[in-house]
């Protein structure tokens, strides 16, 4: 007889950040996770995790409604159910249960997880295989100040852990952000691709000055300049300019991806487990995106160890990334609840190894994060 799910727990873990993370919408001191423990009848525990990005500052689902959303209405559609199944089972939560995708994410993930650790295999081998088992992961700049981002780049490059920097822009006046993220390609030059995220800040009149300035400062990526919602206009920036757009909160699941390649966008996705409800769902955009020849990123809501595991299983069964990860999750936490961290080098991560996601939880970091 197959194993059955006997019980979901979720917790919510505080962890400071090493430093605040300023974004459009908000500045982060602090990252709460929501940690899935899925316990089946065969005696595998399976764990996911739901993470989001300032309370309820990025989106409609907070740490708290997550923990809320899985315990009282997700989690009784789980258990008893086989284990193993786990298209059945996401199509159950589809059935019965709207949106809540980063929830819908961690549970899926939890699934997962115990399926590789039953059957000995990786999460991204249940998926089919690791195309590549080193993904290349680039560091958000976000401290605010101009100088020390600069010192911050410097010392990743010649540490050699990331190649690459993002910096979060849109809370200031444009001007301002213009000169800033200028002033640090300058000071990088050719050593370090510069893209940029605007965190949906700006109305499209705002956007074609910004674009125009970040273009001739030697910008390689602008991220979702523009509200998600604006699909003709993203579109017209990515016609309108050298600079390729990224979308990334315009585009959710395969049928925004789709509407969006139909309309005529052209230039990079970016993809995250979170929005997309789990691992399935994420890869299916994938999909559409490389049938309609636009780029690949992966992306991150800034979770932990857990989370970001679970991404790299994913990416790892796609073709090379047109613009790589932004994987760092971890790293900005000031601690972690695992027992063996990931291993963050040569300008890139290590996919995990061993059954399931290949990561196990530090329990006494766990109890001493957990909220109370």
């Amino acid at each position: 007889m197959s194993a059955t799910i006997q019980s979901i727990e979720t917790l919510l873990v505080d962890l400071p950040t090493i430093r605040p993370h300023k974004l459009s919408m908000t500045t982060m001191a602090c990252q709460t996770l929501v940690i899935v423990r899925m316990r089946h009848s065969d005696g595998i525990e399976g764990l996911g995790e739901g993470t989001t990005i300032g309370g309820l500052a990025y989106g409609p689902e907070s740490p708290e409604s997550i923990k809320r959303n899985i315990d009282t209405y997700l989690a009784p559609l789980l258990i008893g159910q086989p284990s193993g199944n786990v298209n059945a089972l996401r199509a159950r939560l589809e059935r019965h249960a709207r949106g809540n995708m980063i929830a819908k994410s961690a549970l899926e993930t939890a699934l997962l997880d115990a399926q590789g650790k039953r059957l000995g295999l990786s999460v991204a081998e249940l998926l089919g295989g690791a195309r590549q088992t080193h993904l290349p992961v680039l560091w958000t700049l976000a401290s605010g100040d101009t100088a020390k981002d600069i010192d911050e780049a410097l010392l990743r490059l010649e540490q050699r852990r990331h190649g690459d920097f993002k910096l979060k822009i849109g809370a200031n006046p444009v001007k301002h952000d213009v000169r800033h993220v200028a002033a640090i390609k300058e000071a990088l030059g050719d050593r370090a691709g510069v893209r940029v995220d605007v965190n949906q800040a700006w109305d499209e009149s705002t956007a074609v000055y910004g674009i125009q300035a970040l273009q001739d400062a030697g910008i390689e990526l602008i991220e979702q300049a523009i509200p998600a919602r604006e699909h003709a206009g993203l579109t017209r920036l990515a016609d309108r300019f050298n600079v390729p757009m990224l979308a990334d909160e315009a585009v959710q699941d395969a049928r925004d991806g789709l509407d969006l390649a139909r309309g005529g966008f052209s230039g990079a996705f970016a993809l995250k487990i979170a929005k997309s409800g789990g691992i399935n769902g994420v890869l299916e955009l994938a999909h559409v995106a490389q049938a309609a020849g636009i780029g690949l990123y992966g992306g991150t809501l800034l979770e932990g160890t857990i989370g970001t595991a679970a991404s790299l299983h994913a990416w790892a069964t796609l073709p090379e990334m047109a613009w790589g990860t932004e994987m760092f999750g971890p790293l900005l936490l000031k601690d972690d609840i695992v027992v063996e961290p990931l291993d963050y080098r040569e300008f890139g991560v290590d996919l995990p190894t061993g059954p399931g996601l290949g990561i196990t939880l530090d329990e006494d970091k766990l109890a001493h994060y957990a909220r109370k």
